[in-house]
């Protein structure tokens, strides 16, 4: 008796047909999956940035940091809050300087993770990295109003007391950014915090704003958030674009010619 063999196998129109319907279910679960993940990474900046701002607090109070010795805590940059940087404080033995650097004198235990001490890039820009969004402090330069902001890089790299923020504005006024590492990929809002405690957001798409932040490509300028209501100064008005509460002067616009608003308005 002879056994007729057949091949077992797939026509071409089967195959057509599956990958017609893998495409299909694509491109309906990619954008789903992508939007989700923006979620998720915008919702864990804005937890992290009330983290920040509690840990600036909880700093600030202890007075773990003070460089003119007045009894009165000053803010932090990350790498101090992270226990990997040394701390600020107030060197008497150094003739026409009040500030030094021990490189032994860190925040032991640390308030923020150590991640937060590890700066992304070439130290120009004192940026770290977390679940897709970048961060970056400022704190403020020491002289009379109106102060710039001073960025962590010019800690990191201390060069003498010309290049550390001012004592007495230290104990006032910080300031913090987040922004997607890949705008529309990792996130598409950028986000501001500052002593105030009020988190404020853009919302960041390149064809609709003034200026997006996106990267290394864009980032925001201390007073980026700020209110154009008087000179670039990190103790004006942040620049509430939306409605200001309270307030019958506003609203104000943002230096960056953005719209921000309180995240949750």
């Amino acid at each position: 008796m002879k056994h007729t063999r057949k091949n077992a196998g797939f026509t071409l129109i089967e195959l057509m047909i599956v990958v017609a319907i893998i495409a299909i279910v694509a491109s309906i679960a990619i954008p789903k999956l992508m939007s989700a993940r923006i979620s998720a990474n915008e919702n864990a900046a804005i937890a992290t940035l009330r983290s920040i701002a509690s840990a600036q607090a909880q700093i600030q109070s202890a007075s773990a940091i003070d460089t003119d010795a007045d009894g009165g805590g000053e803010y932090a940059y990350f790498g101090e809050l992270a226990g990997v940087a040394p701390l600020r404080f107030y060197d008497p033995g150094v003739p026409g300087q009040s500030l030094g650097v021990d490189p032994t004198l860190v925040l032991d235990p640390a308030i923020l993770p150590t991640a937060f001490g590890e700066i992304q890039d070439d130290g120009t820009d004192g940026v770290v990295e977390r679940s897709g969004y970048y961060y970056k402090m400022f704190l403020p330069a020491a002289g009379p109003a109106p102060f710039d902001g001073v960025p962590e890089s010019n800690v990191a790299n201390v060069g003498g007391a010309a290049a550390l923020p001012g004592a007495d504005s230290c104990e006032i006024l910080w300031a913090c950014y987040a922004w997607p590492v890949e705008s529309g990929s990792t996130g598409n809002r950028a986000f501001f915090i500052n002593q105030e405690g009020d988190l404020l957001q853009t919302l960041n798409t390149g064809n609709n704003v003034p200026l997006f932040y996106d990267g290394f490509t864009s980032i925001p300028a201390f007073d980026a958030a700020y209110s154009d209501e008087s000179a670039a100064d990190m103790g004006s008005r942040i620049g509430i674009t939306a409605m200001l509460i309270n307030d019958p002067n506003g609203p104000f616009a943002a230096n960056d010619g953005n719209t921000w608003s309180v995240v949750g308005n």
